[in-house]
């Protein structure tokens, strides 16, 4: 698997797909926060569903995000976004 690009300092990637409630929310409350990504639909782009099964154990669970340091959160909150961020 080719190891994706980290995201710049103070951004993320967020994996997603074009149907899920729970990646509208999040992106939309990003967006208000001020929170810059990048997004990522994991129907579309191979290597990144083979990320998110990865740090999913084999589930192709969204929103994932991919912080800076090389972590990855599922469905996290806001808050948790902003504070792996220093935020």
């Amino acid at each position: 698997m080719t190891t994706p690009t980290l995201p710049a300092a103070g951004t993320v990637t967020m994996f997603t797909t074009t149907w899920c409630g729970y990646c509208r929310r999040l992106k939309s409350q990003m967006e208000s926060a001020g929170v810059s990504y990048t997004e990522v639909d994991v129907e579309q782009v191979p290597e990144a569903a083979a990320l998110v099964e990865q740090v999913n154990g084999g589930n192709r669970t969204v929103p994932t995000l991919l912080f800076p340091d090389g972590s990855a959160a599922t469905n996290p909150s806001l808050a948790e976004v902003q504070r792996r961020l220093g935020a």
